[in-house]
């Protein structure tokens, strides 16, 4: 609910940090947004909230805009235009969701070509994370340029969107990657982790109709029955040794199953790194065995990150094409703007977890 200041200036409740600085995270009352020409005025629905999230809000990184301490937190966003600029394509009513990246000033030879997720400069800017300010607001204005329109019959689903680019890029890229040989032709995928992230992926290569298996540590509980019912396999902590699958997505950044990953890919395979490691923990790691297998077996392994327009756009076109009710158990937890707080506790049965704005959105 939007309240007035005394001055007349409508108030909204913001979650915001200080970044590098633990536990600053706080629901603070800012003023509206100021009308900008060419921007959209958009009304918060959801936030998706994830690991990205939870570091900054511990202090590990994140950067506030020029000039201001703290940052409104909240890269994974689904809102609904209230406000439109004739001739920038959306209409109150509209919902969308914003594109994270921003490109860098100078610009960089790949942001001048909008392809800001593979900057090669760093000094790209991102929503609720490094130097602009995040969705997490109930109003916010957002440039149509970084607007994505999608589809309104996937209500709130669709806070489901800035994870799914992530695998919209990776499938991408491997795809390219595939293409330096004539006979490329993928059956098999191996994805690691079965978190919102893992079981985008696996759905995405069901979509493709490549044959899906699903490694995590979770014996029971819904991560199972998700990669079952996507017509996957689903494998709980261990795989069989003679498994070497044509293309493996690595989502959980755990630097054991990076060791196993690398060195159990197929000929001609090729693993995309998608999770974060920490640094500073050294494990025993066979390079030569390593470089002997990559070489000998034209294996290609890549890591990718963040994601441009065109990824934003094949994973609403993928999320559109979803089973609903498959969709919907994906959101494990849907908290109340006045519940705040727990929307960025971490619960062992979580998969994603949203800050629901709109009490009664679908």
């Amino acid at each position: 609910m939007l309240r007035l200041s005394l001055l007349g200036v409508r108030i909204v409740k913001a979650v915001t940090v200080v970044p590098g600085t633990p536990a600053s995270i706080q629901l603070d009352d800012l003023p509206e947004p100021r009308t900008d020409d060419g921007m959209l005025l958009v009304q918060a629905l959801a936030l998706g909230v994830c690991g990205t999230d939870r570091e900054i809000i511990s202090g590990a990184y994140g950067w506030p805009p020029p000039g201001a301490e703290r940052l409104i937190l909240g890269h994974e966003s689904l809102g609904r235009v209230v406000e439109a600029p004739p001739g920038s394509g959306f209409a109150k009513g509209d919902p969308v969701v914003g594109i994270v990246r921003r490109p860098d000033p100078v610009p960089c030879p790949s942001c001048a070509v909008g392809e800001w997720d593979m900057c090669r400069n760093g000094q790209y800017t991102e929503r609720g994370i490094k130097s602009i300010n995040g969705f997490g607001a109930e109003r916010y204005r957002l440039e149509p340029d970084y607007a994505v329109k999608v589809d309104p019959s996937l209500g709130m689903l669709a806070v489901l969107l800035e994870p799914s680019t992530i695998l919209a890029k990776a499938w991408d890229h491997i795809d390219r990657i595939g293409q330096r040989t004539r006979s490329w032709s993928p059956k098999t995928v191996l994805v690691t982790g079965a978190g919102p992230v893992g079981l985008l992926a696996a759905l995405m290569g069901k979509q493709r109709g490549i044959e899906v298996h699903v490694l995590d540590l979770a014996d029971t509980g819904p991560k199972p029955d998700l990669v079952r019912d996507l017509g996957g396999t689903y494998h709980a902590r261990t795989l069989a040794d003679d498994f070497a699958p044509d293309i493996i997505i690595e989502c959980t950044g755990a630097l054991p199953v990076l060791v196993d990953v690398m060195k159990r890919v197929g000929s001609d395979g090729i693993v995309c790194l998608t999770g974060v490691s920490n640094s500073g923990h050294p494990l025993p790691f066979d390079f030569g065995g390593f470089n002997r297998h990559a070489v000998l077996n034209n294996t290609v392994t890549f890591g990718s990150v963040n994601a441009n327009r065109a990824h934003y756009e094949a994973g609403a076109a993928a999320l559109a094409k979803a089973d609903r009710q498959w969709l919907s158990r994906l959101i494990t937890r849907r908290v109340p703007l006045a519940r705040w707080q727990e929307a960025f506790e971490r619960r062992p049965e979580d998969i994603k977890v949203i800050l629901q704005f709109e009490p009664d959105a679908a």
